[in-house]
């Protein structure tokens, strides 16, 4: 490879495991923040008769409005913690495994939209069923967590190539 080219995951200089996880909570703050925007971005294109029955399906509360009646915890804060930690996680992985590399922001950012947004708020009882969800309401959660994935993981690649400088 030449001077300016990407070195192999195993000639990367190791950050520690501290380093990391700051890198991973402000990468999940950043990430948490895109991620706002391109979702309310898709939903405010989105048409008319989406939104209504996605509010049917609700029965006029979202998944975060349910859990500060339930658990007490203010709806924000909580969205903005599992972003955060969303990076911290992907941080100790990537730490762990550092063979993690391009494309594993996206897979992993379909694996915490699995987790977070169709399976998570049903088992808690914040919401129904997936299935009962149009489609659209499906695209745009993984549309907003392929943005969080790939936004944590460019964060470690640009810090990977700047360690390495």
């Amino acid at each position: 490879m030449s001077g300016g080219a990407l070195r192999a995951p195993a000639a990367r200089m190791r950050r520690s495991l501290a380093i990391d996880v700051f890198l991973g909570a402000a990468a999940g703050a950043a990430a948490t923040y895109l991620m706002d925007l391109a979702t309310t971005a898709i939903q405010e294109r989105q048409p008319k008769d989406v939104t209504k029955r996605e509010k049917k399906v609700r029965r006029g509360k979202t998944a975060v409005e349910k859990a500060e009646e339930k658990f007490g915890i203010n709806g924000q804060v909580l969205h903005w913690t599992l972003g955060v930690s969303a990076g911290v996680i992907y941080a100790t992985l990537r730490h762990a495994f550092p063979s993690m590399r391009y494309g594993s922001g996206l897979a992993y950012g379909t694996g915490f939209w699995l987790a977070m947004d169709e399976t998570a708020p049903t088992l808690l009882g914040l919401s129904p069923s997936p299935r009962e969800f149009p489609w659209q309401t499906h695209a745009r959660g993984l549309a907003g967590h392929l943005v969080l994935g790939g936004t944590i993981e460019t964060v470690f690649d640009v810090a990977d190539v700047v360690s390495d400088h």
